[in-house]
């Protein structure tokens, strides 16, 4: 099988990219990368782009908020003129996913955000927390219920990480979402909800081996949140074990 792609969430090096956008997209691309997910690029629009065309990195994927936006359309746009296939909404807070009618609202507004996403040409994804999983409705993790009742037109990008902090074993997770999901985002570490503890993927106690086999469609997105050590030194070791793992 053909691999789906592998990048970098560019949260993991957000101080980098506020102090130096175009040289830390420079030292991604010399690591190995070919690919990153934007993060807060909508305001950047051009320097990304520039930045983009420089390092000869893509980035098939961004992360911007969409459900509370007023106006989601300045961030399509801004998607599309950078070749962003999938954008995708990475946080609506934990008091959303406590009533299945509070779900039912969310999987409504991700539904309108698709359609209006689709005449831009861009797929519309939402990223999970931990707190989807960890909240239950009727017995049943909170982002299920949102599956139940979500639009083929909306995607999945899975946290794994935090799906396991919230209690979730990712692995079967993402067995019983199939191909709705279609990103993942690779972290490891030891499965607690404090970010510094995150290290290079393939260094943790996640069974990152048994998740990527568990979604072979997806596109494999490495992240840290955090962590106490050198973070490019992390970033390096988690492209070299996710190319060995044949995510490059």
């Amino acid at each position: 099988m053909t691999s789906p792609g592998l990048s970098l969430q560019l949260y993991t090096l957000r101080e980098a990219v506020a102090d130096d956008l175009g040289g830390t997209l420079a030292r991604i691309a010399e690591i190995g990368f070919r690919d990153v997910e934007l993060w807060n690029f909508v305001d950047r629009e051009r320097e990304f782009a520039a930045a983009l065309a420089e390092s000869g990195l893509s980035a098939p994927s961004a992360h911007a908020s969409l459900i509370v936006a007023d106006d989601p359309a300045p961030a399509f746009a801004a998607a599309q003129r950078l070749g962003i296939l999938t954008l995708i909404d990475p946080h609506y807070p934990a008091e959303h996913w406590t009533d299945r009618d509070d779900i039912t609202r969310t999987a409504a507004r991700l539904a309108e955000l698709a359609h209006q996403a689709a005449d831009f040409g861009l797929r519309l994804g939402y990223h999970n927390h931990a707190f989807e999983l960890a909240n239950h409705v009727d017995g049943v993790p909170a982002l299920e219920v949102l599956v139940e009742q979500l639009d083929e037109a909306v995607v999945l990008e899975v946290d794994t990480y935090w799906a396991a902090v919230g209690g979730v074993d990712p692995v079967a997770l993402l067995e019983r979402l199939g191909d709705r999901v279609q990103l993942i985002h690779v972290k490891d570490g030891p499965g607690t909800a404090e970010p510094t503890d995150q290290v290079a993927v393939g260094d943790g106690a996640m069974d990152v081996a048994g998740i990527l086999a568990a979604a072979p469609q997806a596109r494999r997105v490495a992240e840290l949140d955090d962590t106490r050590g050198d973070i490019w030194e992390a970033v390096a070791r988690s492209f070299v074990y996710l190319a060995a793992e044949g995510a490059a």
